[in-house]
Parts: structure tokens; sequence; C-alpha cells
């Protein structure tokens, strides 16, 4: 999946090198927003930083472990979106996402999420996908839930976030459950 249109407003397309200094001032633009989450962010200080993780982000796709897509929303990028690996011995990833406040609320994130669970399971041919949110981070949770995706349960303090623990809820789709 280099670049995928979804509809009139929403694409994605594969991140580049050349894509560093515009992703790095979307990260900077919306840092407090981010690092509520996000415990990349503080160590996010400059381009070059988004340059070598979309340098380890192209060889993961290179290598069929993964990939990281910019989320363009009307011609402007708008977040990223991707697959944090591929586990290809029992078919299975995971998705990963992040949305620019100001994008928040329009549908993007749900519409990125479907296209890209569907390339997981008719393209890629994988049987489970699964997406973990903060517990408290109910705009990250509405996107598994709005999609479907079963709750599957609690993972206590699975991320450190910057000073404090938090808990996780895993959300799975199977294959054969997806419409």
């Amino acid at each position: 999946m280099l670049s995928h249109v979804i509809n009139e407003d929403v694409s994605l397309k594969l991140l580049e090198v050349r894509h560093a200094e515009e992703l790095f001032r979307l990260t900077d633009q919306n840092r407090e927003h981010l690092r509520e989450w996000l415990p990349w962010v503080d160590s996010t200080m400059s381009s070059t930083q988004t340059e070598d993780f979309i340098r380890s982000s192209l060889k993961a796709y290179s290598d069929n472990n993964g990939l990281q897509l910019g989320i363009v929303y009307r011609g402007s990028l708008a977040g990223c979106i991707g697959l944090h690996f591929i586990d290809w011995a029992n078919r299975r990833t995971s998705i990963g996402y992040w949305l620019a406040a100001n994008y928040q609320g329009l549908g993007i994130m749900t519409t990125a999420c479907k296209a890209l669970t569907d390339y997981v399971f008719h393209d890629l041919s994988l049987n489970r996908v699964e997406i973990r949110a903060a517990v408290r981070n109910a705009k990250s949770r509405a996107i598994p839930e709005r999609m479907k995706f079963l709750n599957e349960g609690t993972v206590r303090q699975a991320e450190w976030l910057y000073d404090h623990y938090v808990d996780h809820i895993i959300y799975g789709m199977l294959k054969e459950d997806w419409a």
C-alpha cells in the first residue's frame, strides 16, 4: 500500500523521507495534544529524529514487517496510521494511529482505520488485527468500538507514559468477523 485514495477527502500514503519536515511540523504543532497518550513525543525534537523514524518504518516495510502511512485530509497531512509489526507465523498484526487536534471529530481516523483493516484482511490475508488504547483514552477507544472490534480485556500497567503507567484495553478483530 504505497498510496490509497479512500474517498474524495481522505487518502493514505506511505511515509517517505521527503515527508520528514512536514510530519515533524505536524507533531511539533500538536505536541501538547499528542503527549497526553503517546510516549515518543518528548523524544521527537527535530525533523532529523522524524526522518530516522521514517527510515526505520521504510526498513520494516521493505522487510514485510509493518508500515507507516500518512493520513492526508483534503491535501494536508493530518496524522499517521500504521501496522506496528506483522507476525506472519500467527497471521496477526496491530494498528496504531494518531491525528492532529484540528482534524478530530471528522470521521477521518475511523475511515483510515477501516481502510487499513481491509488491507490487512484482504491484501495481506492475515487472520487477526489488534488495536490497543489506554483505558482513559476515550477518543482512541471509540475507533475500534465504532468498527465493532471486540473488547478482549485489559492489560494492567501496559505502558509507561512519562511519569506513570497506563492500563490498555485490547480490541481484536478476526478476518471471519470483518464485514
